[in-house]
């Protein structure tokens, strides 16, 4: 629940601040990846996202671009994402669909559950928006490395046995060589890091929204692309317009996702080659 709140808000107060003349007046598109862990394995569920530098105007006719190196007020959008936040988790809290156990079980009572809540209307709300300075290749590899990644890789750990589990982390408060680390944790409280970050079954944690959701992404792009004057890669596969909905024929055994089909060969025909 808490993480569709987080998809589902932060897409809100993009798509809003975005589509406000005093902005930037046009309906964008944003591809949001959730991540919920730091270094040391502590719960921090964040999104990331990939939104383009600009948006199609109202009526779709025109290409708005936004200011060079400048996207929308990150002041603006954490303003409104914590109004809109806290508005939905006090609704989802009144419907009876949040539960709290150990020492959050007061929780459950509305009056104390609005009291908890009160201070964090008060705090800044953390956003943050920049540029791809090394180029767009540079976020997608960025982000890539967040897609179908666990917590922890097998390189990060140093040591194990009954007693302990050793590995390195980053802190990211420190400078220079003292930002890298190693943390050594007891077996139980390093199995319940990790299993923080597994997600419920058949959660999608990269979620598309705006122009290239998945409902209209054939036909908005390509009125954007027309607009920008750019043509699509014919060498790019050509995927359908949801392919959430349809179960894959051919899945990586590795990664876990939906494998295209780029060439089929005929019985008895020579695959020595590469494909054409």
């Amino acid at each position: 629940m808490i993480y569709d709140l987080l998809f589902e808000v932060a897409a809100e107060t993009l798509r809003t601040i975005a589509a406000d003349p005093k902005h930037l007046g046009a309906q964008i598109g944003a591809t949001l990846v959730l991540h919920t862990w730091g270094s040391a394995l502590t719960h921090h569920p964040h999104v990331h996202g990939i939104v383009p530098g600009g948006g199609l105007s109202p009526d779709a006719e025109r290409w708005v671009a936004c200011k060079p190196g400048f996207f929308l007020s990150v002041r603006v959008l954490s303003r409104l994402f914590r109004r809109r936040f806290l508005e939905e988790l006090a609704k989802v809290h009144r419907a009876g669909q949040l539960q709290f156990f150990g020492e959050y079980a007061a929780l459950a009572e509305a009056s104390a559950f609005a009291e908890w809540l009160a201070p964090l209307r008060e705090v800044e709300w953390v956003v943050y928006a920049k540029r791809p300075f090394a180029g767009p290749a540079a976020v997608l590899a960025y982000l890539s490395r967040y897609t179908h990644r666990v917590a922890i890789s097998n390189s990060r750990l140093l040591a194990l046995d009954q007693r302990s589990v050793t590995f390195r982390c980053k802190d990211y408060r420190a400078q220079g060589r003292t930002r890298y680390k190693t943390m050594t944790l007891h077996p139980h409280e390093f199995m319940r890091r990790f299993l923080l970050h597994v997600l419920p079954g058949g959660f999608h944690r990269i979620r598309h929204y705006g122009f290239i959701a998945n409902a209209a992404r054939r036909q908005l792009l390509a009125q954007a692309r027309a607009l920008l004057h750019l043509v699509p890669d014919a060498t790019e596969p050509q995927l359908p317009d949801r392919v959430d909905s349809v179960q894959p024929t051919f899945v990586c055994p590795h990664c876990g996702a939906a494998m295209i089909v780029i060439e089929t060969f005929a019985r008895g025909e020579s695959i020595r080659a590469p494909p054409g």
